[in-house]
């Protein structure tokens, strides 16, 4: 009859986050870590924002896209690494339900929107460089609009679909959560009641967000390759080939570490808790730290923006200064 009872009627509206226990002795070590990293998405992803809002050259397709990435940059850890840190410092580490998959929609929701800019990004480089004389007809402000609408669409009905069924379970054994954020097989696999459908739907994500997507991003980089090495001699074979494959490079390293963290409960994959937790903040954290330099710094004309803006304001203190000491 107990049993009966807990699984019917009861349910937990509260739950713990245990994302380091083995390492739990160290957290001071993970807080200055994490809150560094942190520090360095918000400064970076802020500084890509300011440069390109403050440069009229910069008001094109391409660093629209980077403007909305750094945005996504800095809304997903937001939701994630204050109240981990706080979780560091003073051991305030519950949640409740409702706060759970809030947490849960905003994280899963940008991480998609992440995807749908970085394939948006792949496909307005290879217009640019493979079909040059229709670019401006292709991205224009139809084609923005219709971006949007697919973004919305594809992920909001998708993470809405993911974070309603994990609202419909019953939570009546344990309410500890083995992450440091609501992640949504971490909080699934607690329920009583049948999950196949949660299962369903996360295998589904990872089809339509890294299954298309990353075959779409590579397609197109294959092509830019293509063109540029057809076209294009020494130095800048090699610096095309180098860019490129940098970028390949960030992109599948936040592709397969997403899809490890995601899948690793739905496939019973057997990672230590301290480890998979590790993986589950780096997918957060790493594009949000290295975007602003690979998509940022490295691009030539925010670079020399930055630069440009760097000298003005030089100047100016410069002016100001000469100013005083003559009055």
């Amino acid at each position: 009859m107990i049993e009966e009872f807990q699984g019917v009627n009861f349910t937990h509206t509260t739950f713990i986050f245990v994302g380091f226990p083995e390492t739990f002795g160290y957290r001071h070590l993970l807080f200055l870590t994490f809150v560094l990293a942190y520090i360095l998405a918000l400064l970076g992803n802020s500084l890509i924002l300011f440069v390109i809002k403050n440069t009229t050259i910069l008001h094109s397709p391409m660093y629209i896209l980077v403007s909305a990435l750094a945005v996504v940059d800095i809304i997903v850890p937001t939701a994630i690494v204050p109240a981990m840190l706080l979780s560091f410092l003073f051991d305030l580490n519950e949640i409740t339900l409702v706060g759970c998959l809030t947490q849960m929609f905003f994280v899963h929701f940008f991480s998609s929107v992440e995807s749908t800019i970085l394939l948006a990004m792949a496909l307005d480089r290879s217009v640019a460089i493979c079909n040059p004389l229709r670019y401006t007809a292709i991205m224009n402000s139809s084609m923005f609009l219709k971006l949007l609408l697919f973004t919305l669409i594809r992920s909001g009905t998708i993470m809405c679909t993911l974070v309603g069924l994990a609202a419909s379970l019953s939570f009546c054994g344990s309410n500890i959560i083995h992450h440091c954020y609501c992640d949504h097989m971490a909080l699934v696999s607690l329920a009583c009641s049948s999950t196949a459908k949660n299962a369903a739907v996360g295998v589904a994500v990872i089809i339509c967000f890294v299954g298309i997507d990353i075959s779409v991003i590579f397609v197109s980089y294959v092509k830019i390759l293509y063109v540029v090495l057809r076209a294009a001699a020494g130095e800048q074979r090699s610096k095309a080939i180098h860019t490129c494959s940098t970028h390949l490079i960030v992109m599948m390293c936040f592709y397969f570490i997403g899809s490890v963290t995601f899948l690793s409960r739905n496939l019973q994959i057997p990672i230590p808790v301290d480890i998979n937790t590790f993986l589950g903040v780096t997918y957060i954290l790493f594009p949000a730290c290295i975007n602003p330099i690979i998509y940022g710094v490295r691009t030539k004309e925010i670079r020399n923006a930055l630069l440009k803006i760097f000298k003005m304001h030089v100047n100016r203190i410069f002016t100001v200064k000469v100013s005083t000491v003559r009055f």
